[in-house]
């Protein structure tokens, strides 16, 4: 996700084109066919393309959302997941004052039908984030011990008055059931395949160069950006996030994970379909040489010609340094192809060309990876990247020479650990921090457990695993922390800190957002990692602290945050304004939007901020990307496992093997 222009709509231009859209939607979803050369079947990506159908809001959400802040002004706010709550899951919602509330006051759970009392528990103690603002209290409101399906609110009566929550679902698995499906369709609307795209990235132009490649397919990046990447900010080293190829090995996952809730909610087969489908551009952007392109980028152009396969320097600069080394991208597409070829089902390429190609790409980058990064050598991402690759091949293949290089990135991970217990990114110091992958280490490594069965090699990385979730733990509850909300430790300025958020002031020299993905991941990593060191028969399967981690940081998404603002968007009460895009494009329900950040103006993170108008920098808050979405997805597949069955629980029990 890059630099771009404002393209946030006010509710009266929205209604209009909502309306135009309508008159026009059978127009644009219609598109071309695909065919593929040397395929095993033929696929029409441009088939379920209906832009404004998925995207746009209804009128009465517009009008909702130029009200997004009404709430904030109220002297008492009672904040919730305004989606759901799993039923055996860790249940809180947080009471936000503006001063300290009289005496020891009873909250309520109201059936949201008949407004009856069904729960009741005291409030938690009164607290204030002063790292945040002087202003606010919050006194959280507990009910885990609750546990009746239905369609609920939270009442609080203070001083005669009373105040409500939004209404919120309680059911067995609520979040995957809802999420899930919403998730799919998301980003079954990010296609790449309007009329305009498929033919443009048919034949798009290497940078520099008169070469055109076939690069049609995969997913645009956001609401407010159609390229399609790989990875960005190569130039940083160090904040790489994984982009493509990620949503392709989360899909994957999800489905292998939770069969039978997607059953049951009739999502399977249009899962599989979008994982076969994001497996075929990755197949299509591997060169004849092996490397991965990384970028087809936009440059923000209404001309669909103006596309170019590009590296990316800050300020939309490009180059020809477009070859993905493990971190950029290159590892999980890798792990994506390995994976997705043990199904043994065939998009436009077949499973056994999937799996060829990941081991052509992996002996490619054995060679060159160093070549392509830019400065030359390998640090932290790299390492989980390629261990993830390595791993899947170990899996799908059972070589060798596939578990030796899986060790030796799982051996580099444990060197990385500093004796504070978060990971070293690099060979000078420089702590590991990440807006979108923080998680990825735990997962990678949980992953390559799913198959190592040495038990040195085994102890080893469960030791990491373990190290690396009780420092989670520690840095969120060092400092007053209500909401539960994920804090790390960062380089700024020379000086190790720790903060909630991540350093606006950054390599990048620019970039910096909402951290919704790093939530989802590092909810993902508590519950899939702790089901390998700290396994309990509760909810998750895993020890309380680390289910109620990872709830806090789902329900910060839904809601549960100081803006009452749910980023899952068209679901909740308040979501984001409706941002735009060409080619039909733009917001999709379903996605997650970037989320909360440090203050701006704080290059240190510190403080706390939201905008949904911002003079064009609104995306630093609103934008959705689809990073977000694709760890969310991995979080709530996380919570919705059964842990009798989840594969890295019986990784956890045959640990002695």
């Amino acid at each position: 996700m890059v630099k771009r222009f404002s393209n946030t709509l006010n509710p009266q231009k929205l209604i209009l084109l909502t309306l135009f859209g309508l008159l026009l939607g059978t127009h644009y979803g219609s598109s071309a066919a695909m065919i593929g050369a040397n395929t095993a079947r033929t696929v029409n990506l441009s088939n379920t393309f209906k832009p404004f159908n998925l995207a746009a809001p209804s009128v009465a959400s517009v009008f909702k959302a130029d009200h997004l802040n009404d709430s904030l002004n109220r002297e008492v706010i009672i904040l919730s997941n305004q989606v759901a709550y799993n039923l055996d899951g860790p249940k809180s919602a947080m009471i936000k004052h503006r001063r300290p509330l009289p005496g020891i006051l009873k909250f309520e759970i109201l059936d949201a039908v008949t407004l009856k009392s069904v729960f009741s528990g005291k409030l938690g103690k009164a607290q204030q984030v002063t790292d945040w603002d002087l202003e606010n209290w919050y006194s959280p409101a507990g009910f885990t011990a609750f546990h009746q399906p239905g369609i609920y609110k939270i009442q609080l009566t203070v001083q005669g008055k009373k105040y409500q929550s939004y209404d919120f679902k309680i059911e067995d698995k609520a979040i995957g059931k809802i999420g899930i499906p919403a998730m799919v369709n998301f980003f079954n609307h990010q296609r790449a395949n309007s009329e305009e795209e498929l033919a443009a990235d048919k034949q798009v132009r290497l940078f520099g160069s008169e070469q055109t490649v076939d690069l049609r397919g995969g997913w645009c990046d956001a609401s407010g950006d159609i390229s399609k990447y790989f990875s960005h900010l190569a130039y940083t080293n160090y904040m790489l996030p994984q982009q493509i190829p990620i949503v392709d090995w989360s899909m994957i996952n999800t489905v292998e994970q939770v069969p039978e809730l997607l059953d049951e909610v009739k999502i399977k087969d249009k899962l599989q379909d979008e994982a076969l489908y994001g497996a075929d551009y990755i197949m299509r952007s591997l060169s004849p040489e092996g490397y991965f392109y990384m970028t087809v980028f936009s440059y923000f152009d209404k001309d669909p010609n103006a596309r170019r396969v590009v590296g990316l320097l800050a300020d939309s600069k490009t180059t020809s340094d477009y070859q993905c080394a493990y971190r950029e991208g290159g590892g999980m597409a890798i792990a994506a192809l390995a994976r997705i070829s043990r199904w043994n089902k065939n998009g436009v390429f077949s499973s056994a060309q999937y799996l060829a190609a990941a081991e052509r790409a992996f002996a490619h980058l054995q060679k060159f990876s160093t070549v392509y990064a830019d400065d030359g050598k390998d640090n932290i991402i790299d390492d989980y990247c390629a261990l993830m690759a390595a791993s899947e091949l170990w899996i799908a293949t059972g070589k060798a020479e596939y578990r030796e290089q899986a060790r030796k990135r799982a051996l580099n991970l444990k060197n990385r650990l500093s004796p504070e217990g978060y990971f070293i990114a690099n060979d000078a110091g420089r702590p590991f921090w990440h807006a979108a992958d923080a998680g990825l280490p735990v997962i990678a490594l949980a992953r390559y457990l799913d198959i190592e069965k040495d038990e040195v090699q085994r102890k080893m990385a469960l030791q990491v695993i373990k190290t690396s979730l009780d420092y989670n733990l520690k840095v969120t509850h060092h400092v007053i922390n209500p909401f539960g909300y994920a804090r790390q430790h960062f380089l700024y300025r020379g000086k190790i800190k720790e903060g909630f958020f991540i350093p606006h002031e950054n390599e990048s020299g620019w970039w910096w957002q909402g951290e919704d993905a790093r939530l989802g991941s590092l909810a993902a990593a508590a519950l899939i990692g702790g089901r390998l060191v700290y396994p309990e028969k509760r909810e998750f399967g895993v020890k309380r602290e680390l289910a109620v981690y990872a709830s806090n940081l789902v329900s910060w998404i839904l809601g549960n945050n100081p803006y009452n603002m749910c980023m899952l968007y068209g679901y909740g009460k308040n979501n984001v304004p409706y941002m735009r895009s060409m080619y039909g494009h733009g917001s999709g329900k379903g996605g997650i939007s970037n989320g909360i950040t440090g203050k701006d103006g704080k290059g240190d993170g510190s403080g706390i901020d939201f905008k949904v108008e911002d003079h064009g920098n609104e995306w630093r808050w609103s934008e959705q990307w689809i990073p977000h979405t694709s760890w969310f997805l991995q979080a709530v597949t996380a919570m919705s496992v059964n842990p009798k069955v989840s594969s890295n629980s019986k990784a956890s029990v045959n640990s002695k093997q």
